[in-house]
């Protein structure tokens, strides 16, 4: 288990480092991540550098026995690189320059910036690439985290190739995109220029196109200076530090470009769905490659600095976020940062040791969880087709279509599928997050794909053959409306998959803005399926009988559908709002509102009961949260009350069986269990974790 921090050695004098030393081996730290921003102070002029304080920190930190997971320190150039070449500038919406003083301030398309860029990487490649201490190399850091779009004319000229690469022709783009539309048809590529600021909506398709561009020109950054390390003969793990569900950047994509997938994770301890949304994250960054333990690259030890309140956390709240990263898959937990800034837009930010010491409560915490961590015996990986059945499909291109401009009501793409995710998350249902093209493997059988509106012939397919194989499938609403390029198919709406849900779409029927999950119109009143009378309650497979809608209540026909819902008023008053379908050996079912906190829960336990779906626990508390990898289980009580959860297993500190546990609040334990795989009934042997050069 990989244990520490973010280290800035370049912002204290040099006879600190070996104090930083001896306390890091206090805090049982094994491994820091080097010099992300160390770019001015390993050169200070364009014909100047510096590696002898590089050089001392690593063979410090070497004899020490911490490894190194060396930045190559281009997230932040120094003010001479704009001072000297402006053209390495991004540009806002308006084009105007953005400018340095704070961070992210480069055109990721720039040829001068990547020259520079790749000149840095080269001589750190080149000087440490053999280093006993570096273990790993993190290029860049959190690409796009404040300048998630770039409008400059490096932008534009590079955006040109781009579409000439994808499109070939003119007249191809033009078709694609529907420029028809209000006189935009272009006559060549030279005349397309970045969406900057315009007097009213820009083409949705062009929009596509340049979330596309922007998540590409980010990655490019990333594989460029990849291609250098490994040129320079680097042979540990390459990677990045992702953001969880960061919407500028499609980390599918970027995923097979990952040795590892490391991730950022800040939850907000003001949060009411905090332990939801981190496990959300945690479980989409699991899944972008779900054989390989992931590694948590930076965390807080207490609060942050940059939300309008920072409330630190209560104690316990640290070992239990950190052990749902751990019980989610991964294999390295670390911070932001080791010692606490003492200038710099940061210095409020918490860190493992703070300005107040070693004698604090986050230092005590901290040294207590790096003791626990290297307690633990060696974890196995996540067991992709074992630990999950579920999977929800959350895609970055349906996220970036959905949520443009002019549809019939705003969405919230993340929230809706949040929604979901927390009805599962609540049962102790374990759940991959895929895209749709995943679903047709054998690694589920229940998929939910919630506002699947941008749906790809690959995807559509895909999710068809998962349901004739037995799959069962829970969609809608406003799912299967536009091809790749954000165009209404010939023949209306769900064209490639209404089949599968036995229905006909009509109309989205908008309902006042009220928000998203339950705080929309338009009750649903549940009737039997048997008989298609009203009831006050159907079976227990339904739950309560009334519930909520929100956003819209779409018009549908059922066609071979059966109807177990109908909307109660409104425009779509006696229409069905649920319905389920037999297809070839599976079932779909289709939702044509968003239902509040309640109707969700009622159709999740409808879905996940056919679906012969269990949870990792049985009868867990409220509250009480449990993760499985492997035959490793963990359990969290993320309540201010004592709980008591019956489990049987070995405990994987201590080594005792145990039935059941007594967990106080905030407490965590990790359990050895007998697993099965559901295809087979025959127990899996725990599998090696992440494997990486050690020094």
């Amino acid at each position: 288990m990989f244990y520490g921090a973010d280290y800035n050695p370049d912002q204290w004098p040099e006879e600190v480092w070996a104090e930083d030393v001896r306390l890091m081996q206090e805090a049982g730290v094994n491994i820091v991540s080097l010099g992300i921003f160390a770019w001015s102070r390993i050169q200070p002029a364009e014909d100047m550098w510096d590696f002898a304080w590089l050089d001392t920190v690593i063979d410090t930190l070497h004899a020490g026995g911490i490894r190194v997971n060396l930045a190559t320190a281009t997230a932040s150039p120094p003010p001479w690189v704009s001072a000297t070449y402006p053209e390495t500038l991004p540009a806002d919406q308006s084009g105007a320059s953005y400018w340095p003083g704070s961070r992210q301030h480069f055109a990721p398309s720039s040829p001068v910036y990547r020259r520079l860029a790749g000149e840095l990487v080269r001589r750190l490649a080149e000087r440490y690439v053999h280093h006993p201490a570096v273990v790993m190399w993190h290029v860049g850091n959190e690409f796009g985290c404040h300048l998630p779009m770039d409008f400059s004319d490096a932008a534009r000229d590079a955006y040109r190739v781009w579409l000439r690469e994808k499109y070939t022709s003119i007249a191809a783009l033009n078709e694609a995109w529907g420029t028809s539309f209000w006189s935009q048809r272009y006559g060549s590529f030279d005349e397309i220029f970045p969406p900057r600021l315009a007097p009213y909506s820009h083409n949705p398709s062009s929009m596509l196109d340049w979330r596309r561009f922007t998540s590409d020109m980010l990655l490019e950054c990333y594989l460029a200076e990849r291609r250098i390390l490994q040129e320079a003969g680097a042979t540990q793990p390459i990677t990045t530090n992702f953001m969880g569900p960061f919407k500028p950047a499609d980390y599918r994509r970027w995923a097979p470009h990952m040795d590892v997938i490391a991730d950022d994770c800040y939850p907000d301890p003001a949060n009411p769905h905090r332990v939801r949304d981190a496990a959300f994250q945690r479980d989409l960054v699991r899944s972008l490659k779900p054989d390989v333990p992931w590694l948590l690259w930076e965390q807080a030890t207490d609060a942050v600095n940059w939300r309008p309140a920072n409330p630190g956390k209560s104690p316990g709240m640290l070992m239990a976020e950190t052990a749902q990263s751990v019980g989610r898959g991964a294999d390295g937990i670390m911070f932001f940062q080791w010692r606490q800034s003492r200038a710099g837009s940061e210095k409020f930010h918490s860190a493992m040791l703070p300005h107040a010491g070693t004698e604090t409560r986050t230092w005590d915490a901290v040294t207590e969880l790096g003791a626990r961590l290297a307690a633990l015996p060696t974890l196995p990986a996540p067991a992709p087709g074992t630990d999950a059945r579920v999977g929800l499909v959350f895609d970055w291109e349906n996220w970036w279509a959905v949520e443009e401009r002019d549809h019939p009501v705003l969405l919230d793409y993340l929230a809706m599928c949040l929604d979901w995710y927390g009805a599962l998350h609540a049962r102790g249902i374990q759940v991959d997050i895929i895209a749709p093209e995943e679903a047709a493997g054998e690694r589920v059988d229940l998929v939910l794909a919630p506002a699947l509106y941008l749906l790809r012939d690959e995807g559509a397919a895909a999710l068809v053959r998962f349901v004739e194989n037995g799959g069962t499938l829970l969609g809608g609403p406003f799912t299967d409306i536009v091809d790749a390029h954000d165009q209404f198919l010939p023949g209306g709406f769900l064209t490639r998959l209404g089949d599968v849900f036995g229905i006909r779409f009509e109309d989205f029927g908008a309902l006042p803005s009220r928000g998203v999950g339950g705080m929309g119109v338009g009750a649903l009143t549940t009737i039997a399926p048997d008989t298609g009378t009203d009831a006050a309650r159907v079976g227990v497979r339904y739950g309560d009988v009334v519930f909520d809608g929100g956003l819209v209540a779409e018009h549908i026909h059922a066609r071979g559908a059966d109807v177990l819902a109908r909307f109660a008023d409104g425009l779509a008053e006696g229409g069905p709002a649920l319905t389920r379908h037999r297809h070839g050996a599976g079932e779909a079912w289709y939702v044509a509102t968003h239902p509040d906190a309640a109707g969700i829960d009622a159709i999740v336990a409808a879905v996940v009961a056919g679906a012969g779906i269990r949870p990792v626990v049985e009868n867990l508390p409220a509250g009480v949260e449990a993760a499985r990898r492997g035959d490793l289980v963990t359990v969290i009580n993320h309540t201010d009350a004592p709980v008591s959860v019956d489990i049987e297993g070995t405990d994987a500190e201590t080594g005792a069986a145990v039935d059941h546990l007594e967990l106080d609040p905030q407490q965590v334990a990790f359990i050895r269990v007998a697993v099965t795989r559901p295809e087979t009934e025959q127990a899996i042997a725990p599998a090696e974790g992440l494997a990486v050069p050690v020094a």
